[in-house]
This record gives C-alpha cells, sequence and structure tokens, in this order.
C-alpha cells in the first residue's frame, strides 16, 4: 500500500480562506476529524486527546500535571511549592495546539458539546499555566488567546442551549462570557478595549439574535396587569394578580437553580 496522500489531497482540494472540515470512518470502525490544510491535512480522534496518545498513560498532559499538583496537595496540604518549568509549559502549549484545531473543525461541523468540552479543557490550561509556571514569560504566553477561547465556549454553549429549546439559558451564557471578557480586559487594565474586541462584537451579535427568540416576559406582562388593577382600584382582581406573580416568581427562581 502507497504511503502517499497525493491522491487523497486531490481530491480534497484546499481552498484558501475556508476551512473544510469532514469526518471519516478509520479501518478500525471508529470516526475520525479531517481538517485540511494548504500543505495537506490533520486526522483528529473525536475524543480524548486529538492525536491519540496517552502521555504517561494520561488522556492529556493536562491531566498527568494536574495529577501531580493533586498529589502535592495532598502530600503538603496546599500547592505551594508546586510549579511547571518552561519545557512543560511549552509541551501544555503544543499540546493546546491540538485541542484547538479540533473544536474549530468541531464547531464547523456544528457539534457544539465537542467545542464546549475542548475550549473549557483549554481554558484550564491557561488558568494552571497562570499560577504554576515557574517563569513569568510563560504565564504570559497564553493569555493573549484567552478573548478568543472564551468567545468559542460562549458561542457553543449558547448553541447547545437553542438546541435545547431554552433561549434564556443562552442569552445567560452569553451574558457571562461578555461579562468573563470584560473582567480579561480589566485586569489588564485595558478596559477601552473591550469596545472595539471582535470576540465583543460576535458575542453581541449572537445575543442580540437570542434576545429575539425570547417570548415576552408572563412575569412582567402580570406585573404591568397588577398596576392597571390597583390605579383602577380593582383590587380583588389585583389581588388574585399578585398571587399569580407569586406563583411565577417562584417557578423562575425554581429554574434559575436547576440552570445553574
Amino acid at each position: 500500500m502507497t504511503k502517499d496522500i497525493g491522491p487523497i489531497l486531490e481530491g480534497w482540494p484546499h481552498e484558501p480562506g475556508q476551512i473544510s472540515v469532514r469526518k471519516v470512518r478509520g479501518e478500525d470502525g471508529s470516526v475520525r476529524i479531517q481538517l485540511r490544510v494548504e500543505l495537506g491535512l490533520l486526522q483528529m480522534e473525536v475524543q480524548g486527546r486529538p492525536d491519540g496518545q496517552r502521555p504517561m498513560g494520561f488522556e492529556s498532559l493536562l491531566h498527568y500535571y494536574e495529577h501531580h499538583l493533586q498529589r502535592h496537595v495532598e502530600k503538603f496540604g496546599s500547592d505551594e511549592g508546586f510549579w511547571v518549568d518552561p519545557r512543560q509549559c511549552e509541551m501544555l502549549r503544543a499540546e493546546s495546539a491540538q485541542y484547538y484545531y479540533r473544536y474549530l473543525s468541531q464547531f464547523v461541523l456544528e457539534e457544539y458539546e465537542g467545542v464546549a468540552r475542548d475550549t473549557a479543557r483549554n481554558l484550564r490550561v491557561l488558568d494552571f499555566c497562570k499560577k504554576y509556571a515557574r517563569q513569568e514569560p510563560d504565564r504570559k504566553a497564553m493569555e493573549q488567546y484567552r478573548p478568543y477561547i472564551i468567545m468559542m465556549n460562549g458561542r457553543a454553549r449558547a448553541n447547545l442551549a437553542l438546541h435545547a429549546n431554552r433561549p434564556r439559558m443562552a442569552r445567560k451564557v452569553l451574558l457571562d462570557a461578555l461579562s468573563g471578557l470584560r473582567e480579561f480586559f480589566a485586569a489588564l487594565g485595558q478596559e477601552g478595549l473591550y469596545g472595539s474586541s471582535s470576540e465583543v462584537t460576535t458575542l453581541e451579535g449572537m445575543l442580540r439574535e437570542v434576545q429575539e427568540k425570547i417570548p415576552p416576559d408572563p412575569l412582567e406582562q402580570l406585573k404591568q396587569k397588577l398596576d392597571v388593577a390597583v390605579r383602577e382600584e380593582r383590587y380583588e382582581q389585583a389581588a388574585a394578580l399578585r398571587d399569580q406573580i407569586a406563583k411565577a416568581q417562584a417557578r423562575a427562581q425554581e429554574e434559575e437553580r436547576e440552570e445553574t
């Protein structure tokens, strides 16, 4: 069997500016994701580490180092004195690039659960390096990507909520993501960049679309009816409306607890 992948690439030409992704079934029957790039293609596993490797028997290097952190805490009672060196940080960054290519591909395929999973995982890498990298450059190296990852995570989770017919949950997810971006820029002392951020613009655009999908708030409508009843001195109706409002507020609080 030839090892030349030329025939495969000829049947799947690269299109500049386009993200070309497809799913294929391997000889072992498992599904894999392929991403066409200019010089060839990337093939990724759907679960676990995208390249299919298990470093030191763990799902990923991040899991391996998190395991060592846990053992350190169990031994010493805190994370004080735990750190990762520049080489380890470099390997974590390289591993995170694999997950980036996969969640980008999954977003094109509209497989939002995978996008939410992998973006949340890469945010853990950023937090881990920011806190435990031994050298300052390694603590800051990946922070430039945080806004993009927050945005992609928010978009994925909002799409999942919309597919479940929960537009209010989608709105909450997007507002939380925007809050995370605001906190990011504030921590840098660059609050002014929030308004010009492309990530903010993208999330706000999706938020406007989600707002249009949310039906009128029945609780607000009841309150308006109550105001009219009180003004017109229809007290029995006002009392009944207060009961309805109390029940509606209780339901809303229960739904909010379920969503969190």
